[in-house]
């Protein structure tokens, strides 16, 4: 059996989430013929230059933009061959997407924040992660009050507590101080090892890329593989 079909049949049952054949264009050719495979504990990150798609990839396969053309699979469906209504189940109940602006709630506390997360997925907020994320002493303070690290922290926590089975990040610690950004990403790698979950990242930061457990780099319109772990 050659290597890589050896990877494929060992790993077949872990598999969270597929992306075959992806293409997309605006005004010219983003990408295509992209395929990328997401298992469980398992992160993968993306980078690129400015403009060569990432964000849009990201977008594609967390649910947010249709792709020109293949398809992107989750739970043995193509997500975008589904009715509206049930893609957002699939977004609200099992995809967490952190994006680069923090859309928090403002004029509400960073503790009614986290409460809306709770309201909307039954799940509790989880104070070792708030530990983790050194964000349990901000949680009476409204979100005007915070500073932009606390601000990404908190929106990252929102996200995390909803309990995701992926998480999509678009430069999650691009705006944090360097031992800050260490806490983040340690963060989402025990989250998606302590819960069968997965990770897949977009970043400018090659140190921070170099992390995960597989790293691509979109570039001349294809996706290059540039680091592959395999256990």
């Amino acid at each position: 059996m050659g290597e890589n079909n050896k990877k494929e049949t060992l790993v077949a049952d872990d598999l969270l989430l597929q992306a075959k054949n992806l293409s997309h264009e605006f005004d010219y050719k983003l990408f295509k013929d992209i395929n990328l495979s997401l298992h469980k504990k398992e992160s993968i990150a993306i980078i690129g230059t400015s403009g060569s798609g990432k964000s849009t990839l990201l977008n594609i396969l967390s649910s947010l933009l249709k792709p020109s053309s293949g398809s992107v699979v989750f739970k043995s469906q193509d997500m975008y061959s589904l009715k509206q209504k049930k893609l957002l189940k699939i977004r609200r109940d099992d995809f967490g997407i952190i994006f680069q602006a923090h859309y928090l709630f403002r004029g509400f506390s960073a503790i009614e924040n986290l409460e809306i997360a709770t309201l909307l997925s039954g799940e509790n907020i989880d104070d070792n992660l708030l530990k983790e994320l050194k964000i349990e002493h901000v949680l009476n303070q409204g979100v005007g009050e915070l500073s932009g690290g606390q601000q990404q922290r908190l929106s990252i926590a929102r996200v995390m507590t909803k309990k995701p089975q992926i998480i999509f990040a678009d430069e999650p610690t691009g705006n944090l101080d360097k031992d800050t950004a260490n806490i983040v990403i340690n963060t989402l790698f025990n989250y998606i090892k302590n819960n069968d979950a997965g990770l897949i990242l977009v970043t400018h930061e090659n140190e921070l890329a170099m992390r995960c457990d597989k790293v691509y780099k979109l570039e001349e319109l294809k996706l290059q593989e540039l680091k592959w772990i395999y256990y």
